[in-house]
């Protein structure tokens, strides 16, 4: 029996229980779930080989929850099923941090297969590209795992989680513009206490650690009207 463990999402009842089935005879440990918000409290609680997700999903679509994941250091690699299965759609899940794609109807043989291929890249370290343990850009570079920063005067500094949590969604979405509303929801969750002013501060730290000119930002810019983004044009992840 495989010592691994599997967290499968899927809110179509009957798909759920057939992919679970095979998992559990190919010899995984299967927890299973209807929810994206469920799915996003157990994957915090309980460490997983593997996630398998649909994307369109009730609470929270598999999109947020594979980025949110992320943004908390969750490292399980991850992969979607989905109906929506355009290149562009394939894209946007990767870029959300997904380590595969199999689009639906899928045949059972294939997903057992894409399993397998996953649990071997973890075991032999192979990582995605959203879970690189640091950035290096032209101003500094951002240590996730240790939440460390070393600034534009190399300067080795320590911050935050919140802080570090913020850094990466950023840096993961270089070049997106973000809503205050999602940098809220994904990195302060649905805690009542926290103000968007907030999120202003950290974006002020950032600058007068990163940026030569706070008052003209090369890399983290306001967006009027909506939020903030990361821009970077020599960049590196390691």
């Amino acid at each position: 029996m495989n010592r691994y463990r599997i967290l499968v999402i899927e809110d179509e009842v009957h798909l759920n229980q057939l992919i679970q089935m095979n998992l559990e005879m190919d010899g995984y440990t299967v927890v299973s779930c209807v929810n994206g918000l469920t799915a996003l409290q157990i994957a915090q609680e309980q460490a997983f080989d593997l996630i398998i997700s649909d994307i369109m999903l009730p609470g929270m679509d598999g999109l947020t929850l594979c980025s949110t994941l992320r943004i908390k250091g969750i490292k399980a690699p991850l992969m979607f099923i989905s109906a929506k299965g355009s290149s562009k759609e394939r894209i946007e899940g990767l870029k959300a941090g997904a380590n595969d794609y199999l689009p639906k109807p899928f045949d059972l043989e294939e997903l057992l297969l894409r399993t397998r291929n996953l649990i071997a890249q973890k075991d032999a370290g192979v990582k995605p590209l959203a879970d690189n343990t640091a950035y290096v850009f032209e101003s500094g570079t951002v240590k996730f795992d240790a939440f460390e920063i070393i600034d534009r005067h190399g300067q080795l500094q320590s911050i935050s989680k919140k802080e570090m949590m913020l850094l990466k969604l950023l840096i993961t979405r270089e070049g997106e513009a973000i809503s205050r509303e999602e940098i809220m929801d994904k990195v302060w969750g649905y805690d009542i206490f926290t103000s968007s002013r907030t999120i202003d501060n950290f974006i002020t730290n950032f600058r007068k650690h990163f940026e030569k000119d706070s008052r003209k930002p090369e890399y983290f810019h306001s967006v009027r009207g909506i939020g903030y983004k990361f821009t970077s044009q020599k960049s590196s992840s390691i």
